[in-house]
């Protein structure tokens, strides 16, 4: 287990490129096996959680050849679902995302639950309730899912709450289902817009992605193609929370501003002023910031990847300011480790934080609980007065590349140590 010792109160300066989206590229690699052609993904991000990946689609027998540290040629021609590896996929979430393509390929699949951090472990009720209903049958004995295609065809699915990898997972169902798939209350990230462009290029009829209606016509067949990962606006978001929590003026290149449009309007609500270009954020002035009220919620609301960082950002913040979290349960608990470091957090149930500020925050040894906490907690230990030492930090790997290596090309001063 790695940790990061980090010297707080540092200032940091210049500028920062963003990589890949996480959440985009998590479902174009999955994605591949829908096609015995070569797929060739660009911007690829460098992180655990795309290796796991990577791995299982290689342990199934596909040839994954690396083009650059980035880009990857992908070719699923021959296959074994036998071979899906139950280790990989207990690591991750999205290896549910998996199934669909599989089951396109072959009459049965077999996974344990999809792992992850305490956030990525949920319930898979909601994607065991598609399936069945596009004629997919499950059983479930000795901690494994078996998937039997039945026969897959398109339905009409509405869902009862909103499923960012659910909508997703349902897409790759549908792609090659029989007939239509109509998804109704369908997430509308711009993850779920980006994968269907790339599966229309590979041939599929999808219409309505960025939309909460979704009307997919299966086809008989999918090509290989050629796509780049969009931006990763949590990434983005990230980093703009690292240099007003530092008071730094940072330029963020390699962005979709319209991605992060609540989040912006948030930090300049809180004083923070920027200048926002077509693909870049500068932070020009964040010197005093006011205190503001969160509620988290789906795109285009404010993403609850970014919560956490925000938290910290209103820790210093003038005045007293309310987060309220919509989407998951118990992403606030990490707020126990800012109350250790010295901020004011009062947690008034699972959902919901009140915060006064301005603290001052002092290092101490915490932990990294999950990726996007994580990321909060470093950010915690660079704005703290002396040391600050963060356990666990394979959480923050799974979602930031090298992010020790990039911060400290800024002036900030992370050892990371084993």
């Amino acid at each position: 287990m790695s940790k990061f010792i980090i010297a707080g109160n540092t200032k940091l300066k210049g500028e920062i490129s963003v990589m890949g989206a996480k959440n985009n590229a998590l479902k174009a690699i999955p994605a591949t096996l829908l096609t015995n052609e070569t797929v060739i993904l660009h911007n690829l991000p460098n992180i655990a959680d795309v290796n796991f990946s990577l791995q299982i689609l290689e342990k199934l027998g596909a040839k994954v050849k690396k083009i650059n540290t980035n880009s990857y040629e992908i070719c699923c021609k021959t296959i074994d679902p036998k071979k899906l590896n139950s280790d990989l996929a207990k690591k991750i979430r999205t290896s549910i995302m998996f199934v669909a393509p599989l089951l396109h390929r072959f009459s049965k699949v077999e996974m344990p639950h999809p792992g992850g951090c305490i956030i990525g472990k949920r319930p898979i009720d909601l994607f065991l309730d598609f399936f069945s209903q596009l004629g997919v049958k499950i059983n479930y004995n000795n901690k494994f899912y078996t998937f039997i295609n039945n026969g897959i065809a398109g339905k009409k699915y509405i869902f009862n709450s909103i499923s960012h990898t659910g909508t997703e997972s349902l897409m790759l169902l549908a792609v090659l289902a029989k007939g239509k798939t109509e998804i109704v209350n369908a997430a509308c990230e711009p993850e779920v817009t980006a994968l269907a462009e790339m599966l229309n290029q590979m041939g599929a009829n999808i219409k309505g992605a960025g939309t909460p209606y979704i009307e997919i016509n299966g086809v008989k067949k999918l090509h290989g193609t050629e796509f780049s990962i969009i931006p990763d606006r949590i990434e983005a978001g990230s980093f703009l929370c690292i240099g007003v929590a530092t008071k730094s003026n940072l330029k963020i290149n390699n962005c979709e501003p319209k991605h992060l449009e609540i989040p912006l309007k948030i930090l300049q609500k809180m004083g923070v002023k920027l200048d926002i270009g077509k693909n870049y954020i500068k932070i020009l002035n964040a010197q005093k910031l006011l205190s503001t009220n969160i509620t988290t919620h789906e795109y285009p609301g404010f993403p609850t990847d970014l919560q956490s960082c925000y938290t910290i950002l209103l820790t210093q913040a003038h005045g007293t300011s309310i987060v309220h979290e919509t989407i998951f349960e118990g992403r606030l608990y990490f707020t126990d480790l800012l109350s250790r470091m010295g901020a004011n957090i009062v947690l008034c149930d699972p959902h919901r934080v009140v915060i006064t500020g301005p603290s001052k925050l002092y290092g101490k040894k915490v932990e990294s609980p999950d990726i996007r906490a994580g990321l909060a907690m470093l950010i915690a230990g660079l704005i703290a007065q002396k040391t600050t030492e963060i356990d666990n930090i394979e959480q923050i790997d799974r979602g930031y590349e090298r992010i020790d290596e990039r911060l400290n090309k800024l002036g900030a001063k992370i050892k990371r140590m084993s």
